[in-house]
């Protein structure tokens, strides 16, 4: 795991080794077991190393080939590498290291763009053609690993974080005007733009190519892309289930490969807790980690909000050497300058307790499994998919599943959302039209309860999973920490999208309306119903018990609601309503101010989007020149 940059100069200028070792050197916390660079004319590939496979120096980036023809710099593991070894080395490919990143390189050299069908994995690499003067980029199928393009005025930048890319003489910093109305709708982004104005974001399952004696400018290819309907055998629930319990062990199996020491989260719930009762069985002694919350001023549902109990449970059960950190209201305070500046790309969700439990992963190991994915996979979420059944058409599923999806400001409001500068440079730009385009590579059918309910499957697997990739990976590696994925395994993923839906989501006619801003929603939803990840609760009953595959359980959420009108509303009025506050560049002060309000007066709960307003004040601060 890793970080990586690079810039072409398509006038023929050479790369400063001093502007390649400064954009580098900004990606130092992804990678502070080593550096290199590659400079070679207009062309120069920066690489800063994590050691995890094959520590020794043979494993230094860039990797040449030993023809001398290609040059590669990759941030990712490759879980069957070992295969693709012995398979490379019968045509006669030799290797000097025992690292997956040689396997990677021997693989484009034999391949070319189809070894990416061979690599299982999550990977973000660039290669440079000496003979072609081509640029290679490609990024894995779901999005777990970020890469970040910026091609303006003869100049082509990319690297895993945008701060690389800023490190350029000739970016200039801006704010997207299109992104923040994305943002401020979705909270996410669901294009490829990002807030700062010309960095793009390739998207999952795509590769880049640059042809620099071209004028054709980068070339993007979408490789893969989730099926929308499968082949699926007419098999019983029972047989789909034993099915999925081998090839969910073989998944996390597989990802257990590591020359560091390797640890796994462990909240009280089904998908972290199958990982860490499948990794102990072949580890000595793993490692593993929670977070908790201070409940001291939550109430309601908020009540329910601490997972550690359920986690020790899990924890005695598998006797796993286990670590806790606790958090309280003034922890987001302090936090947030750091996080931000991590972030850089703002997403999904308050995530300042993501970056807690990292910090803590990070002083016992250099490697983390983590259960995301299960959710988007198995239908975790019901409450939002009966948002889209029953409809009438296509096009009346995407309204209504649209409306469910502003999460933060419906377009009705955004003339009072955005100043009117704002609103002039949005200039019409539609979300609904962002929402639809998710839809564009769907073949599938609309027109029963069960093709509405896969469509939604995909739109999140499409959107709000990569969304938490995008979290996930900047939070951890701001601590110099690899997450790995164990649901995002080719194999497991391409046997779950086969499962028919009604053993991943049932009776969804019958299910609970649950507001998506309401705190504790999951707890609220199953305490009605419990119809999401059915055929994945019964696989992994072989693993855990039936206590935990059938618990309700919260999502990993603090008690934000109760904090945002208490111990946090001085904090937040000091950034929030202060006339200096750096949103009304692009926000209108009465808006703002009319949500906490609301949220203080409890008539609404806005946690999501006080959030949302404090994390674009402090990424203003950060990133933008006043």
């Amino acid at each position: 795991m890793c970080g990586i940059a690079g810039v072409c100069h398509l006038n023929g200028e050479p790369v400063s080794s001093t502007l390649l070792k400064r954009m580098s050197d900004s990606l130092a916390h992804r990678g502070p077991d080593g550096d290199g660079q590659f400079a070679e004319g207009p062309i120069g590939l920066g690489h800063r190393r994590l050691a995890v496979i094959d520590l020794s120096v043979a494993a230094r980036q860039p990797m040449m080939s030993s023809c001398g023809r290609y040059v590669l710099i990759y941030n990712g593991e490759i879980y069957n590498f070992q295969e693709l070894r012995t398979e490379l080395e019968a045509k006669g490919h030799w290797f000097r290291s025992r690292t997956d990143t040689e396997v990677v390189l021997n693989a484009f050299v034999e391949w070319q763009e189809k070894a990416l069908d061979r690599l299982n994995g999550m990977f973000a690499f660039a290669v440079w053609d000496r003979r072609l003067r081509r640029l290679f980029l490609a990024r894995d199928r779901y999005g777990v690993k970020p890469l970040y393009w910026y091609h303006r005025n003869g100049v082509f930048i990319f690297g895993s974080e945008i701060k690389a890319i800023l490190e350029h003489p000739q970016v200039s910093r801006a704010v997207c005007h299109e992104a923040l109305n994305e943002y401020f709708t979705f909270q996410n982004i669901f294009s490829d733009v990002t807030l700062f104005e010309g960095v793009r974001l390739l998207p999952p399952g795509s590769t880049l190519t640059l042809e620099t004696d071209s004028t054709s400018g980068p070339q993007i290819h979408r490789y893969w892309d989730f099926p929308c309907h499968g082949d699926a055998p007419d098999m019983p629930e029972e047989e789909w289930a034993e099915r999925l319990y081998d090839s969910f062990v073989h998944a996390v199996t597989r990802q257990l490969v590591s020359d560091v020491p390797l640890g796994a989260y462990l909240s009280g719930g089904l998908d972290s807790g199958a990982i860490t009762s499948v990794a102990v069985k072949n580890l000595p002694r793993l490692v593993t980690f929670t977070g908790g919350f201070d409940l001291t001023s939550a109430s309601g549902l908020e009540l329910g909000f601490d997972e550690r109990q359920g986690a020790e449970i899990l924890s005695n059960l598998c006797k796993t050497e286990h670590y806790e950190v606790v958090m309280h209201a003034g922890d987001m305070e302090s936090v947030m300058p750091e996080l931000i500046w991590h972030l850089e790309d703002l997403r999904v969700g308050q995530c300042y307790p993501n970056y807690y439990v990292a910090r803590l992963a990070s002083k016992f190991v250099k490697v983390v499994l983590s259960g995301i994915g299960g959710d988007e996979l198995f239908g975790g979420y019901p409450w939002r998919y009966f948002r889209g059944v029953n409809s009438q058409d296509r096009e009346d599923y995407y309204r209504r599943y649209y409306a469910f999806w502003q999460r933060l400001v419906p377009d009705e409001h955004k003339p009072r959302l955005f100043n009117a500068p704002t609103m002039r440079k949005i200039n019409g730009h539609s979300t609904f039209d962002v929402f639809r385009n998710v839809y564009e590579t769907w073949t599938g059918a609309l027109n029963t309860n069960d093709d509405f309910i896969n469509a939604s499957l995909y739109f999140e697997l499409k959107t709000f999973l990569p969304g938490l990739f995008i979290v996930e990976d900047k939070l951890s590696m701001a601590h110099s920490l690899e997450t790995r994925v164990p649901f995002l395994d080719n194999e497991l993923v391409e046997l779950a999208l086969r499962i028919p839906i009604r053993y991943r989501v049932r009776d969804l006619d019958q299910a609970v309306r649950v507001d998506e801003n309401q705190p504790g929603k999951r707890l609220l939803y199953e305490m009605g119903m419990r119809n999401g990840k059915t055929v994945l609760r019964k696989a992994m009953g072989r693993l855990i018990p039936k206590e935990i595959t059938e618990r309700t359980k919260q999502g990993f959420s603090a008690p934000d609601a109760s904090w945002f009108r208490g111990e946090s509303i001085d904090y937040i009025n000091r950034l929030l309503r202060s006339p200096k506050a750096r949103v009304y560049d692009y926000l209108t002060p009465d808006y703002v101010h009319g949500v906490l309000d609301d949220h203080c007066a409890g008539r609404v709960n806005h946690r999501l989007l006080i959030w949302s307003f404090l994390s674009v004040e402090w990424w203003l601060r950060q990133f933008m020149p006043v």
